[in-house]
Order: C-alpha cells, then structure tokens, then sequence
C-alpha cells in the first residue's frame, strides 16, 4: 500500500507547470538497467537530462531542487510497437488512421502526418509509465506506411520526436492478403509484389543517380522511401507469424541485402536456429494477442522462450482492431514475466532492451548520466497487480501524475 504522503507528493505534481525541467528523484528501490538495482537511490535531472545517478546518501542534490519520492523507481518505459496515436481511442472512423486498405504498397504513408499527441489512448499510456512509443501504420497491408519514435508529450517538439521515419511497416503471411478479389490473394502473391517494388526502387536509384539530369526519374514518395531500404538506413519491420512466414522474409532480407525488424513471432520456438543464426532484431508478440488464426500458436512463454534460446527482444502492445483499443506493455511484460522470463527480463524488455532494437539507447532506455530524464514511478512492484504508476516524468518535466 501506498505512503499518504507519497502519493499527496505526486498529486502536487498536477499542480507543477510541465515546463519544469529540474527535478529529483528519490526511490526506495531504483532500477537504473544499467547495473544493479539501488537501494533508498536517487536521480537528478537538470535541463531535462540525467546529471547523478547513485545512493541517496552518497549523491548531491543541488540546493533548492525540488525532491520527489517513490517506493520504486524504473526508466520511462518503452513500447517497442504499437499504433497508438493513429489508431484512437473513440474507435470510429474520424480517428482510425493506422492504416489505408485502398492500395495494397504505400511505403509513403508517413506515420508523422497522422500522430495526434493528444489522443486519448496516448495520455491513458503516459499515466501507466510509457514514455516513448515506436508507433505508426499497423500491420494489415504488404507496405502500410512508416512508423515513427515519439516521446508521450501531448505536444512534442523536435527534440521528442526521436525517430521521425524509424521503419517501413510490412507484413507478410495472412494479415498481408486483401480481401475478396483484390490482390494480393495468398502468399506468393504479397512477396512477388513486394519483390517487385524492391526491384522498381532499385531501378530509381541507379537512375536517379545518373550523371545526366535528363535521365533521372521524377520525384516518387514511394520509391524514396523503399530507397532507404535499399540503402540500409532504415530497416522493414516484418510482421509475421508463420514458421514459413519467417523464412520468407530472412530469404528477402539476403535477397536484397537490407535490414529487417522481425515483429510478432508467434511461432518463433520452431525457428529458433534459424533466428539465432540471422540475428535479426526481434519484436515479441503481445503476450495477451488472441490465439487464432496465423497466430493460433501465440504464447504467454515467447519472452521466456528468446530469452533462454539468448535471443534478445523487445515486447510490444501491437495493434488491436477492436477492444482493447491498445494493450499496456507494462502489463503485457508483466504476463511475461510471470511465464518464465522472470522480473529484471522482463522489464529490459520495455526498457534498455527495447531502446537498443530502436537505437535510441543513446537517450532513453536506463537511468544513466546524460540521458533523458524520462521515469515512471510506482508505488510497488511495477509487475504486481495491484500497484500502481503514481506519476511519469518525461525528460525532467512532470507529465503524469493520476494514480493508475
């Protein structure tokens, strides 16, 4: 159970204007990911980033800095996929963006152009301890556009948006087929188109890099953006599930010599070999996904399963079309955790692990000097039931402050 004045600590933080960017932080038990946990530790953020990290009684607090306390401390945490902010939490059609079912390939649909920061569903994960989201256009389509990396602010600025082009969403198996008559109608069929606009925007690029300006192609969104695939600057996170699925896009991945994000994985503990072989960046399925269909074989143990196969992932929310309108990571780490991955797995899971598949470990991720200020604090165990996320701090700035 909570302190009385802990949480009256927290509640003041409704009243504290956001655009404080100085703050400490003193925890009973601090989880820095970047060693072991502290004991009755501390964090001082300055100028929104991390200045000391360290016990409490062995760290200084700069005079006149404001002190909160918490019984446990972690890094902001991260949602390493999720549509959150396209797909809204009205579930009507003014505020379902995370995908366009009218053309099969649309690399250049960019996530950046339809993220409302105020939706609902951003601010309800914010109060759970999310403070950055990999977010953007769902699985569903072969290419159904690009996603990004945001921090939870109801109104980011440049600095908060991390990543504003981080991958090209593709999806392979099932979810990829359309429905009725269009194309694509089964498997084959998706990869050939895919091939095929991979081997389009290789012949832009050659041509577009012609000494004779009267040869270059005009200006195609798409191809630019299947461009920096090609290129090796950003990766196309695969959704798949299916063993041959997965065999599939790693046999794409040589073909053209690009880097690929694998995402879901529900039948992952048939290819593990094969996976570990790869070392590809992996993206677990929400451990709650419904079983059925393509993912008939999803399981509570997949995060158990990697991690003791020495298979680094990141767990995600992912997308849901109905309701839940977006699952938690923190609770979906928390199911993990409690199938056989255990608590400090599961929770670099959403943490440093997660920021490293990203490449954002550089800012976020673990409390270490130098980073974003970016914590969730709790008033327990973040993994028990019955605790809660008292209050969320995005680089030093209190962003969250209900009890949930």
């Amino acid at each position: 159970m909570s302190c009385p004045l802990r949480s009256l600590a927290f509640a003041l933080l409704a009243i504290a204007p956001l655009a404080a960017q100085d703050l400490a932080v003193h925890g009973d038990l601090v989880h820095t990911m970047a060693g072991a946990p502290l004991e009755d530790g501390v964090v001082v953020i300055q100028g929104g980033r991390i200045t000391a990290v360290g016990i409490r009684a062995e760290t200084s607090i700069p005079e006149g800095l404001e002190v909160v306390r918490a019984t446990v401390v972690t890094p902001g945490l991260i949602d390493a996929h999720t549509v959150v902010g396209l797909a809204g939490w009205l579930n009507q059609d003014e505020d379902q963006d995370q995908i366009d079912r009218s053309a099969p390939l649309q690399p250049e649909l960019r996530a950046i152009d339809a993220y409302n920061p105020r939706d609902r569903l951003v601010e309800w994960i914010r109060g759970l301890g999310v403070t950055t989201i990999h977010t953007g256009h769902a699985p569903g389509a072969v290419i159904s556009g690009q996603t990004m990396v945001v921090k939870t602010v109801a109104a980011p600025s440049d600095d908060d948006v991390l990543q504003p082009f981080a991958m090209l969403a593709c999806t392979l198996g099932d979810g990829a087929k359309a429905e009725g008559k269009q194309a694509p109608g089964n498997r084959s069929k998706a990869v050939a188109m895919l091939r095929q606009r991979l081997l389009d925007a290789q012949a832009y690029l050659r041509k577009s890099e012609s000494d004779d300006p009267g040869k270059r192609p005009a200006p195609d969104l798409g191809l630019d953006a299947l461009g920096t695939v090609l290129r090796g600057e950003i990766p196309l996170l695969i959704t798949v599930h299916r063993a041959l699925d997965i065999r599939t896009a790693l046999r794409l991945r040589d073909e053209f010599g690009i880097r690929v994000v694998l995402d879901g994985l529900a039948e992952a503990h048939l290819e593990l070999d094969l996976l570990k072989a790869a070392e590809v960046p992996l993206i677990a399925h929400a451990p709650l996904l419904r079983s059925r269909g393509e993912a008939e074989n999803a399981t509570f143990r997949l995060g158990a399963i990697l991690h003791d196969a020495g298979l680094p992932f990141a767990y995600q929310s992912g997308f849901e079309s109905y309701v839940p309108k977006t699952r938690v990571v923190l609770w979906e780490a928390a199911v993990g955790a409690a199938h056989g991955l255990g608590f400090e797995p599961a929770l670099r899971a959403i943490t440093l692990d997660a920021a490293r598949l990203l490449q954002i470990d550089d800012r976020v991720g673990s409390l270490e000097v130098g980073k974003d200020g970016d914590l969730a604090l709790f008033n327990g165990d973040p993994f028990e039931y019955a605790s809660q996320c008292l209050g969320t701090v995005i680089a030093g700035r209190r962003a969250s402050s209900t009890p949930r």
